[in-house]
């Protein structure tokens, strides 16, 4: 019987790309020095170099200054990400109908986030979810990133639960689905096109409400 469930953050709960381009819209009509090329180009240019996330935005905004030839600093465009993104998250559709389902059937609830303190905690807190969790655990306030397994037994441990009757929700196939079966938890891939797909005895979701029918069948 599934007594916990964690999840990864970016792409899994929060609509990254979506939320992503929310935010360089913004930034480009807030800031003229951006407007020496088009909102598409600037916009497509800062997704190519941000690789799906896995760059993070001080060697993004390094390379765009120094393509753009604008007379900004990256320490300034790095800090008005770091504060303004959380202002525009989204999350994926049927995020809050899921948790309060999760609530109310009293199942302990967390997120194992690789990334930035202070950024992720923002965005969670954009997306009003985080009086929803009983525990949230993101690699630099840790000293432990995922695929360490370390961390997934950190998250079990604080939350009192056994690895075999809790389940990991992420969309990366390594970090997330490999890590959290090489821990001993129920693996779910939230499937991205973007990667290859994960190894390994896991459960393929589409969208997070059918997490919802993976808990029902369990309790009967």
């Amino acid at each position: 019987m599934i007594k916990g469930i964690l999840f990864d953050l970016d792409g899994t709960l929060l609509d990254r790309d979506k939320s992503l381009v929310a935010f360089l819209e913004s930034q480009y009509n807030r800031i003229q020095a951006f407007h020496v090329v088009e909102r598409q180009t600037f916009i497509q240019r800062f997704i190519q170099l941000d690789q799906k996330g896995y760059v993070w935005k001080d060697k993004v905004y390094q390379k765009l200054i120094d393509e753009l030839k604008i007379d900004l600093t990256w320490e300034e465009l790095l800090e008005d990400y770091v504060e303004s993104f959380q202002n525009h998250c989204t999350g994926f559709a049927g995020l809050i109908e899921l948790l309060e389902f999760l609530k109310s059937q009293n199942l302990k609830t967390g997120i194992i986030s690789n990334g930035f303190g202070r950024f992720q905690m923002n965005n969670i807190k954009g997306l009003q979810i985080d009086h929803y969790f009983d525990e949230i655990l993101i690699s630099e306030n840790e000293g432990l990133r995922k695929p360490d397994i370390e961390i997934f037994k950190r998250a079990l441990s604080r939350l009192g639960l056994e690895s075999q009757e809790t389940m990991f929700v992420g969309d990366h196939p390594v970090n997330d689905v490999e890590a959290s079966i090489n821990a001993g938890m129920i693996g779910v891939w939230k499937e991205d096109n973007h990667f290859e797909r994960p190894s390994g005895d896991y459960i393929l979701i589409n969208n997070l409400m059918e997490i919802k029918d993976i808990i029902v069948r369990s309790t009967m």
